[in-house]
């Protein structure tokens, strides 16, 4: 056992930094992991135990890191993250806040004159027992730093044992990464370490300059719409316009003029994976997006969301759930039904020939998949209920997913209904995924594999195209990715861009 000696080794001493780090400073993230666990299971023992060896392990690692590098920029920093969680873990505390991205920047925007108002003895004793007096031991400590082959050893015995801690742990993922949000905002220091970068990139990144594209001409005066289902956590093996051999596409099936083609996504992820959607080429480059584009360029642009992730949208029509719920009636609106209501009169309202609308879907989205869609719609049974997606059985899983599958069927159905009332309009709807799902296949689940090791459930997806009559053909197309929207969407509606690529176009 270790004691506070004036001379120590330093992996003695970053071991005792890291286990004072965990006590003093973890006391609401591990009451967060014992509300939200059954710590009497055996799953629920196996996560929190991990999380105790991952957290000591890991901090201690990177302490030893930096001390090994400057034991003068370890011991600054030390004392600054001690100083700093002891304010932190005041805050977290007592009031129930939880540092993350946008607590961040509430922090960062606070006037000196409402941050004084906190100020207690009870924040005076926290910085004093827990920061100050630590800190002058971190400064006193003389640390004996190791040679060269012991820190390589040391360095690499320590990521192999966190390397299969985490391989053992597969099953697990799921559930920290369904509350990485909270748990990250309450791991110190590293919540306001990563969140103040994060906060700090995204505004760099809202007040980041798109790469304007040239602008476009509209050819003709035709009133044109298309309709863009951006479809979330969609794969395509479970649909039966696939293949798939439960029918989960009882509606689109019957309906004349549906097309369906083998696609790929670009990313694993619904942000990278939108981007490519909406985006010219693949590119990581911020240009400028298709709605914003065309919107720019005289089109009507509308985008209806129940989810998020898309890159920054100029739009003026941005109808999230909250515009659209004051005027929706029916079950539907708990669910992305929401996103037609009074869809079809706001397109016929457009003084505008030209129209493009994007729905933004949240139907497939684990883990929660049986919650994704009406009571009505759970055509397949039992259904796996659980967050924790390995404890439900394959069929019940399987089950639940298929039952957003046939819901999703069902949103484009009613999409196709719309359009084709829309009698003055040439109308085509696009449906593509931003990527797909893992359904415990090599014991994976939900998506976010790097896209170079994914397996195929994670970027196969669905493209499927209606077109209404006398409108426009389709390219015999084979396999299609998803930059293969915006030429399509200029196509249909004749919009004339130099950026235009014939060879990205699906339409005849």
């Amino acid at each position: 056992m270790f004691t506070l000696k004036s001379n120590l080794k330093i992996t003695h001493f970053v071991l005792i930094m890291s286990f004072l780090n965990f006590l003093f400073f973890h006391l609401a993230f591990f009451l967060f992991v014992f509300n939200n666990l059954d710590y009497k299971s055996w799953t629920g023992i196996t996560i929190i135990s991990s999380l105790m060896i991952l957290m000591l392990v890991l901090n201690a690692l990177v302490f030893y890191l930096i001390f090994s590098l400057s034991r003068r920029v370890g011991k600054f920093l030390l004392v600054l993250f001690f100083i700093i969680n002891s304010i932190a873990v005041y805050f977290v505390n007592t009031y129930s806040v939880m540092l993350d991205e946008s607590m961040i920047g509430n922090i960062l925007n606070t006037k000196y004159e409402e941050a004084s108002s906190f100020l207690s003895m009870k924040l005076i004793l926290y910085i004093i027992l827990l920061g100050v007096i630590p800190s002058i031991y971190i400064i006193k400590v003389k640390i004996i730093k190791a040679p060269l082959k012991q820190f390589l050893i040391t360095t690499s015995l320590t990521l192999v044992f966190i390397l299969t801690l985490a391989f053992v742990n597969a099953s697990n993922w799921l559930w920290i990464d369904k509350n990485s949000k909270t748990l990250g905002g309450l791991a110190m220091p590293w919540s306001y370490s990563v969140n103040i970068s994060l906060f700090n990139l995204h505004q760099y990144k809202k007040n980041q300059k798109e790469i304007l594209l040239p602008n476009a001409t509209i050819k003709d005066n035709q009133k044109s719409v298309v309709i863009l289902v951006i479809g979330e956590s969609a794969r395509s093996q479970n649909f039966s316009l696939y293949g798939y051999p439960k029918n989960t596409n009882p509606l689109l099936s019957k309906i004349p003029n549906v097309f369906h083609f083998n696609a790929t996504s670009c990313a694993t992820y619904t942000t990278a994976g939108i981007k490519g959607i909406l985006e010219h080429t693949r590119t990581d480059e911020l240009y400028e997006i298709l709605p914003n584009y065309l919107y720019r360029n005289n089109v009507e642009v509308i985008w209806r969301t129940t989810n998020w992730g898309e890159p920054p949208v100029h739009i003026k029509n941005y109808q999230g759930k909250d515009v659209l719920m004051p005027n929706c009636k029916g079950e539907g609106c708990n669910y992305d039904e929401i996103l037609l209501s009074g869809l079809k009169e706001q397109i016929a309202a457009s003084k505008k020939n030209k129209i493009l609308v994007v729905l933004h879907t949240s139907t497939s989205h684990g883990p929660t998949y049986s919650q994704k869609y009406p009571p009505l719609f759970e055509n397949f049974k039992p259904v796996c209920n659980s967050v924790e997606l390995g404890k439900c059985s394959q069929t019940e899983l399987i089950n639940a997913y298929d039952n957003t599958i046939v819901y999703t069927d069902y949103i484009l159905s009613k999409v196709i209904e719309d359009l084709k009332q829309l009698t003055a309009y040439h109308s085509t709807m696009i449906f593509v995924s931003d990527h797909g799902e893992s359904l415990g296949e090599k014991n994976l689940y939900m998506h976010g594999i790097p896209l170079s090791i994914a397996p195929k459930e994670q970027y196969e997806i669905p493209f499927i195209v209606w077109v209404s009559d006398n409108s426009k053909q389709l390219k015999p197309n084979k396999i299609l990715s998803q930059n293969h929207v915006f030429h399509s969407v200029l196509n249909f509606l004749n919009l004339q861009s130099p950026i235009y690529d014939e060879k990205m176009n699906i339409f005849k």
